[in-house]
């Protein structure tokens, strides 16, 4: 799909996929038995625990916060082309706002038409992704619990969609009408500084109040002082280790700041954490597209070559590698204008004081941004460098370190675990960046190795283990280096190569850590590489012509004790993605026409309900349906049965043995929502009473061609054009966060 699903495997180290890890291990009862592993062990082991099969499983004993056994309670959807969102009976619901809104009223209302000035630092981004609610109490701090105002926080991701922002489509060469993608050739012509300024300024991420009106109806308020956007150009304090900060620092040396103290903006952010102190964490993931080098330039020495390289850093199409820029650097005036001279990244100063050689070593970070406070954000250089997709925070307890897991958004990527230095203090909670600094810039980053029996270990990222100092494929100069190129060092220890880890997710219940995985494709996944983690290789013959695994899964894994300092943990699959009449060997977790679906990415636990809501971006089994929302009661890791698989795949055939959590069926398992078409259904929180769901639809109309020589041929007219709840002019598609209730007014799914 476009710019979510890129052809972007940058990573061709020797380490074993998850597909390899469990192509030697021994996954029958019988031949653990045999091999001389007493009954006593085999509980140990987290796929067998219930191996014979679900009906003799203990069912998983309901914590606070838990759905029983009786399972949801809303009738499942059918699957919809509708462009609308489509809810069960009983249910409604109301945009709170949409790409482009002001935030204050001194600035016009959005006209749709792509004719606003750069007032984006002061309107709603686009592409609406990650986001959180933050209640503020009487005193204007943060507070944990539910107060009468409340501020919603959001990522907004891309510029794939930027030719709506401008009145005749983007213009590259006095030529009006295209459309660039990030992953897409793009020719060199000249740009305007406007449409630049414009795409820049409306990444970033949003904050703004939001309460019931009169009738009880949640919207957002205009003109609160507490309404402000952090942008692509908005200053940023690097920090990180202090032991390391001056090495790091050093890395970030541009024109902008010859200290590396500071850099510019946030971009890209998708996924996002919420601390436990009250701050937010905006993720920087498809981040490396937006720099360019100019035919001819070359890179400054082979260190740096392999850096970009390893984290996709474009270049001209004719300077021998893959294009993809949104063309940021071709203004008139970017030589005498950094705002678009540091997208540039060729190296014609003296030193990198000079120029913006460096402006990609200060992107790829976690965020944290304090949303009651106009103070200058942080990037966390301790929590590592990559296309960061999520920063969820295990649960707290007092007097231990706190634990921060995190996907990196590619093919063949790694999951990563940060563990403060400092141990959680209550008496932190609305510490706002002050905590930040205590809990993020010490510590010690994890990358995770999945092991063949159902185990796993946590590889610390360090200078000191020669694995990663004497790593021949990139020269790590100090702990600093580590950090900033986390994928190399990733690459050194062996971590295991996963597939696309996406949103990851906490359940409150018991603290079990969820990933998504959201697809691959046959180059990835032949028959041949397939294994127990990875086991299915197909085709997708329903006229999407995709092959290998492209409806993905989700994984989950538990810490060894419960323990945020663990170093091993043991996991196995949550779910299979699948259409419904795909066949066992593919739709493993046995869905029906009430739940199936393709594509998990978007993961999020309610805390008031224990619900696991699972959101998609796909492209597999859009024929179908438009991307949606389940719900999902879970389980617990080791809770599932053992089943073997046959692929078969390109006249290549095989068998794979496999474990799989319990079969939730349509009773723990239903379809709640589907959205416009073209869109991507990202971003979920909740009031505090589980009473509202807020829900980001992005990109709807994602497929609308460039204007060219004629009108727009619009795949979608969200949210104008809405039966039920129509919102803002009729014409371009806007992303927009929509608030879900009850009509009852019950709390959400139960």
């Amino acid at each position: 799909m476009s710019h979510h699903d890129p052809e972007e495997n940058l990573n061709d180290s020797p380490n074993e996929h998850f597909q390899q890890v469990l192509e030697r291990a021994t996954l029958s009862r019988r031949h653990l038995i045999r091999g001389g592993v007493g009954l006593a062990a085999l509980s140990s082991i987290p796929f067998l625990a219930a191996c014979g099969g679900g009906s003799d499983a203990p069912a998983p004993v309901p914590g606070p916060g838990t759905p029983g056994a009786t399972g949801l309670g809303f009738s499942a959807i059918d699957k919809s082309l509708l462009d609308d969102v489509i809810l069960p009976a009983g249910y409604t619901y109301k945009v709170v706002h949409a790409t482009g809104d002001r935030l204050v009223s001194s600035i016009p209302a959005y006209s749709n038409l792509g004719t606003e000035t750069d007032e984006w630092t002061m309107r709603v981004g686009d592409h609406h992704d990650g986001m959180d609610l933050f209640y503020v109490n009487g005193s204007g701090n943060y507070s944990p619990t539910e107060t009468a105002r409340a501020l919603l926080v959001m990522n907004h991701e891309s510029s794939a969609d930027a030719h709506f922002f401008h009145p005749n489509g983007q213009t590259s060469g006095g030529v009006s009408g295209k459309k660039f993608s990030q992953f897409d050739s793009w020719d060199l012509g000249v740009r305007p500084e406007l449409e630049v300024l414009k795409e820049i300024n409306h990444h970033g991420v949003s904050v703004v109040e939001v309460g019931k009106n009169s009738a009880g109806q949640w919207e957002y308020k205009l003109d609160s002082l507490y309404n402000r956007r952090v942008t692509g150009q908005s200053p940023m304090r690097i920090d990180g280790p202090a032991a390391h900060l001056g090495d790091i620092r050093s890395f970030m040396v541009t024109a902008y700041d010859t200290t590396g103290a500071t850099s510019r903006g946030t971009l890209n952010n998708c996924g996002h954490g919420k601390t436990p102190w009250g701050t937010y964490l905006a993720c920087e993931e498809n981040w490396a597209a937006y720099f360019f080098m100019p035919a001819g330039s070359v890179d400054v020495d082979a260190k740096t070559k392999a850096s970009r390289q390893r984290y996709g850093v474009m270049r001209a199409p004719n300077a021998g590698a893959t294009a993809g820029s949104q063309g940021w650097s071709n203004t008139a005036t970017a030589a005498t204008d950094d705002r678009f001279g540091r997208w540039d990244v060729s190296a014609p100063g003296a030193s990198a004081a000079q120029d913006f050689r460096n402006e990609p070593n200060t992107f790829g970070y976690i965020v944290e941004i304090d949303p009651l406070t106009s103070g200058t954000s942080a990037k966390r250089v301790a929590l590592g460098r990559f296309a960061h997709e999520a920063a969820v925070c295990g649960i707290p307890v007092v007097g231990q370190p706190l634990a921060f897991y995190m996907g990196c958004d590619s093919r063949n990527e790694y999951i990563y675990k940060f563990v403060s230095a400092a141990v959680w203090r209550a008496s932190d909670v609305g510490g706002g960046m002050t905590a930040g600094d205590r809990y993020l810039n010490e510590g010690k980053l994890y990358v995770a190795k999945f092991n063949d029996n159902g185990s796993g270990e946590w590889i610390e990222l360090n200078i000191a283990n020669p694995l990663i100092s004497g790593y021949a494929t990139y020269a790590f100069a100090n702990q600093a280096d580590v950090l900033i190129n986390a994928r190399h060092a990733a690459d050194a220890v062996g971590a295991t190569k996963m597939d696309r880890p996406e949103w990851g997710a906490v359940n409150p219940a018991n603290g079990e850590i969820y990933f998504t995985m959201t697809n691959s494709n046959a180059a990835s996944r032949p028959v041949t590489g397939t294994n127990g983690a990875n086991p299915r290789s197909y085709a997708d013959n329903d006229g999407r012509a995709q092959t290998g695994n492209p409806n993905g899964h989700i994984i989950r894994f538990k810490e060894s004790g419960g323990a945020s300092t663990a170093s091993s943990f043991t996991w196995d699959i949550f779910l299979f993605g699948a259409e419904a009449d795909a066949g066992a060997n593919i739709n493993l977790s046995g869905l029906t026409a009430k739940n199936d679906f393709s594509s998990p990415d978007g993961l999020w636990f309610s805390k008031a309900t224990g619900i696991c809501w699972i959101q998609t971006d796909d492209g597999a089994y859009t024929d179908q349906s438009n991307c949606m929302l389940l719900a999902a009661i879970p389980g617990a890791v080791g809770d599932g049965r053992a089943i073997t698989v046959n692929n078969s795949l390109g006249g290549v055939s095989g068998t794979q043995n496999t474990f799989i959590g319990a079969a939730l069926g349509e009773a723990k398992l239903r379809r709640f929502m589907v959205s416009p078409k073209g869109a991507e259904v990202t971003g979920i929180t909740e009031s505090a009473d589980g009473r509202a769901i807020f829900v980001n639809i992005q990109h709807p109309g994602e497929n609308t061609p460039a204007l060219g020589a004629g009108p727009f041929a619009f795949q979608s007219q969200w949210p104008g054009n809405s039966p039920s709840a129509p919102y803002g002019p009729l014409g371009r598609p806007r992303s927009a966060t929509i608030v879900i209730t009850r009509t009852d007014g019950g709390v959400i799914g139960r």
